[in-house]
C-alpha cells in the first residue's frame, strides 16, 4: 500500500504559493483566483480520498484504527532515537483535519473570486491562501513535535500577512502585529516544552510519545519540580502555546482585531485553521497530557476552556461590528473544545469527551465558515460591519438570510443542526466528569443562542434603515460557498463520529442523553425566544436594560478593558521601569565605554601624531637620542 501520494496534499497549495508569488505582476485577476482554487480543489479530493480510504479501507486493523506514517524521513539527526523527520501521519485526528482544512479552504477560495473581486492584490491574495494552507496542513500531518512547531511558526506567518492584506490601513498593521507578538509569546511556552519533552524522552515522534508502555516508562524516569512531575509541567507550557493560537483567555486580544483582514481570511482563520489548532495539539498528545499526575495538565485545559467559553460570551453580547460578535463567539466555541478535551476520560466512552471535543470541532468549521462568509455577503451589500446599518435584509438577500439562519440554529445547538449532537456531547461528557464545568457549559448555551439571534434579528428584521444603495444579493460565486457550508451545518451533525474518533482509537457507541438534550434545548430556545422580544422590532427594551446594567455594560463592551491593562502594563511597567533602565545602562555604560575607549584612542593619537614630522633631521635627534639613552640604562644596571 503505498501512501506517499500524500505529500502531495500539503505540496500542492505550495506550490500554488510560489507559482503566484512569484507571478503576481503577470497573473492578474480572476485569472489568479481560479488557478488558486483549482490548485486547492485538487489538494481537497486528494484529503478527501485519503481521508476516506483511511477510515474505510485501511485505517483499522482489529477494530482498532492504526497510526500510519505515509511518508517519513529523516532530517536532523541528534542521537540514534532524537532526531527531527518529515512526513506524513495518518490517524483519525488528522483524517478528519484532512476534511475540515481543505473544504473550508476551498470554499473561502472560491468565494473570494466574488468578495475580493477589483481588490488591489487579488494575485497577493491568492498566494496568501494557498500558503495559509499549506501551513495548516503540514501541522494537522507532521509525524513529530518538532515538525508541528515548524508548520506551527508558518501558520503565525501566513496568519500576519493575511490579516495585514490591507497594509495601507493604520489599524490592519497594528491588528497583523499584535496577532504575531500575542502568539510568539505563547509559543516560547510552546518550545520550552518541546525541549523539556525531548530532553527526558529523546524523541520527537508522536508514535513514541503516545504509547502507553513508554509513558509508564517515561513517569519512573522524568524528575519533579514544584511537586508536579517535569513532563507535566512541559505539558503545561505546550498548552499555553494552543491557548494563544486558539485565543484562549488570557491570550485572547488578537482574535477580535485579526477582523482587520478581508472577511474569507476571517472564515479560514476562525473556522478551520489558526484557532483550532491549539484544540488539535491537546488531542495530539492527548493519552500524555491524561496519564501524567492524574490529568493534572488536563485540568488547567479544562478550567481555562470553561473559563473562556463563559467570558467570551459575555463579551458578545455588546458588540456591534457583526465580525467581532462571530470572533468572540468563535473564541467561547473553542473554548468548548477545550473544556470537553479537559473533562475526558480515556479509553470507550469514558473518552467521549475527546470525541465530543473533535466533533464539535468538525461541525463548528461548517457552521462558522458559513456564518463568516454570510457575514461578508451582508458587508458587501450594505458597505458596513455595523448592525445599526442594517435591518430587513431578508428581503433583498434571500439565500443569505436563510444559511446565516441555518448556522444561527446550529451553532444555538437546535435539533436537528449539527451543533446540537456534538454540543450535547460536549454537555453529557462534563456533567459525567467535572459537574461545576457542566454547569458554565449549559449557561452558555443559552448565551449563545441570545447573542447569535441578537445578530440575527438585528440584520435580518428589526428596521430597515434608509439605505443609500439598496442592497443585492451576493454574486453566485459567493452563494454557491453558503449553499455547500449550509448543507454540512444540517447534516453533518448525523455523522456517527464516536464509530471514527476515540481517545484510544477505539470505535465505540456514543448515545444522546436525551435529559441532558432537552434542558439543552430548552435553554437554547429560552435564549433564541429572548432574542426575539428584545430585537426583532425596533424597540427601547434592550436600551432600557442598557442602562440597568451601567458600568457592567461599559465593562463587557469595551472588553473587560484587558487590552487597556496589557497596554498598562507592557508601557507603564515594561517599557516605563525595566526597558528604560536597560536603555539607559546600554547607551551610558556599554555605549560610553565603546566610545571612551574610542576617544581616548583618538585624543593619545592627536597628541603623539607630531612625533611623525616628515623631518630627517627630527628623526636623527629621535634616534640618537635612544641610542644615548639605552647606553645610560645599560652602564647603570652594570655599574648599579
Amino acid at each position: 500500500m503505498d501512501l506517499t501520494y500524500t505529500v502531495l496534499i500539503p505540496l500542492i497549495p505550495l506550490f500554488m504559493f510560489l507559482f503566484l508569488g512569484l507571478n503576481y505582476k503577470r497573473i492578474k485577476e480572476p485569472l489568479s483566483g481560479y488557478i488558486g482554487t483549482a490548485g486547492l480543489l485538487i489538494t481537497a479530493l486528494l484529503s478527501f480520498y485519503t481521508a476516506y480510504r483511511y477510515f474505510f479501507d485501511f485505517g483499522k486493523v482489529d477494530e482498532v484504527y492504526q497510526k500510519i506514517y505515509a511518508f517519513n524521513t529523516v532530517w536532523i539527526h541528534f542521537t540514534e532515537s532524537l532526531h527531527i523527520d518529515m512526513g506524513v501521519l495518518l490517524d483519525p485526528i488528522s483524517a478528519v483535519m484532512l476534511i475540515v482544512v481543505p473544504l473550508i479552504s476551498l470554499m473561502v477560495h472560491f468565494y473570494s473570486i466574488g468578495y475580493m473581486h477589483k481588490e488591489p492584490g487579488f494575485t497577493r491574495f491568492y498566494a496568501y491562501l494557498s500558503l495559509f494552507t499549506f501551513s495548516m496542513l503540514g501541522l494537522v500531518l507532521a509525524t513529530n513535535l518538532f515538525q508541528i512547531y515548524i508548520f506551527w511558526e508558518l501558520v503565525g506567518v501566513s496568519s500576519y500577512l493575511l490579516i495585514g492584506y490591507y497594509y495601507e490601513k493604520p489599524s490592519a498593521i497594528l491588528a497583523a502585529k499584535k496577532a504575531f507578538i500575542v502568539t510568539r509569546f505563547a509559543d516560547f511556552g510552546f518550545l520550552l516544552g518541546i525541549l523539556m519533552i525531548s530532553y527526558y524522552a529523546q524523541t520527537f515522534d508522536f508514535k513514541i510519545l503516545n504509547d502507553l508502555d513508554f509513558i509508564n516508562n517515561l513517569k519512573m524516569q522524568t524528575g519533579i519540580f514544584m511537586g508536579l512531575s517535569v513532563i507535566t509541567v512541559a505539558l503545561v507550557l505546550i498548552f499555553i502555546g494552543g491557548a494563544g493560537k486558539s485565543a484562549m483567555f488570557p491570550l485572547h486580544i488578537w482574535l477580535p482585531d485579526a477582523m482587520e483582514g478581508p472577511t474569507p481570511v476571517s472564515a479560514l482563520i476562525h473556522a478551520a485553521t489558526m484557532v483550532v489548532a491549539g484544540v488539535y495539539l491537546v488531542a495530539r498528545l492527548f493519552p500524555m497530557f491524561y496519564f501524567f499526575d492524574d490529568g493534572f495538565a488536563l485540568h488547567v485545559v479544562a478550567w481555562t476552556g470553561a473559563f473562556t467559553t463563559f467570558f467570551a460570551a459575555i463579551i458578545a453580547f455588546t458588540q456591534y461590528d457583526i465580525k467581532r460578535v462571530l470572533a468572540f463567539s468563535t473564541m467561547s466555541q473553542i473554548g468548548y473544545m477545550m473544556l470537553a478535551l479537559g473533562v475526558s476520560g480515556y479509553g470507550g466512552h469514558e473518552g467521549l469527551g475527546f470525541m465530543a471535543g473533535i466533533f464539535h470541532l468538525f461541525t463548528h468549521a461548517m457552521f462558522k465558515a458559513l456564518l463568516f462568509l454570510g457575514a461578508g455577503a451582508i458587508i458587501h451589500a450594505v458597505h458596513s460591519n455595523y448592525m445599526q446599518d442594517m435591518g430587513g435584509l431578508r428581503k433583498y438577500m434571500p439565500i443569505t438570510h436563510i444559511t446565516f439562519l441555518i448556522a444561527a440554529l446550529a451553532i444555538s445547538g437546535i435539533p436537528p443542526f449539527a451543533g446540537f449532537f456534538s454540543k450535547d456531547e460536549i454537555l453529557a461528557a462534563a456533567f459525567e466528569h467535572n459537574f461545576p464545568v457542566f454547569v458554565i457549559g449549559y449557561i452558555v448555551a443559552g448565551m449563545t443562542a441570545f447573542y447569535m439571534f441578537r445578530l440575527y434579528f438585528r440584520i435580518f428584521w428589526w428596521n430597515e434603515p434608509d439605505y443609500k444603495h439598496k442592497p443585492h444579493e451576493a454574486p453566485k460565486t459567493m452563494t454557491i460557498p453558503l449553499l455547500i457550508l449550509a448543507f454540512m451545518s444540517i447534516f453533518s451533525g448525523f455523522i456517527p463520529f464516536s464509530k471514527l474518533v476515540s481517545s484510544d482509537n477505539v470505535p465505540f457507541t456514543a448515545h444522546i442523553n436525551w435529559t441532558l438534550a432537552g434542558l439543552s434545548i430548552g435553554i437554547g430556545v429560552i435564549g433564541i425566544l429572548a432574542a426575539m422580544l428584545f430585537y426583532k422590532k425596533e424597540k427601547d427594551l434592550s436600551e432600557r436594560f442598557r442602562y440597568a446594567f451601567g458600568d457592567f455594560y461599559k465593562w463587557t463592551y469595551n472588553k473587560f478593558y484587558i487590552d487597556d491593562i496589557y497596554f498598562f502594563v507592557t508601557k507603564t511597567i515594561i517599557f516605563k521601569y525595566i526597558s528604560s533602565p536597560f536603555a539607559w545602562f546600554d547607551r551610558h555604560i556599554v555605549d560610553g565605554t565603546m566610545n571612551g575607549i574610542g576617544n581616548g584612542t583618538v585624543w593619545i593619537s592627536t597628541k603623539i601624531k607630531k612625533l611623525q614630522s616628515g623631518r630627517i633631521h627630527d628623526y636623527a635627534m629621535f634616534f640618537v637620542s635612544g641610542v644615548l639613552i639605552i647606553i645610560l640604562i645599560v652602564w647603570f644596571s652594570i655599574n648599579y
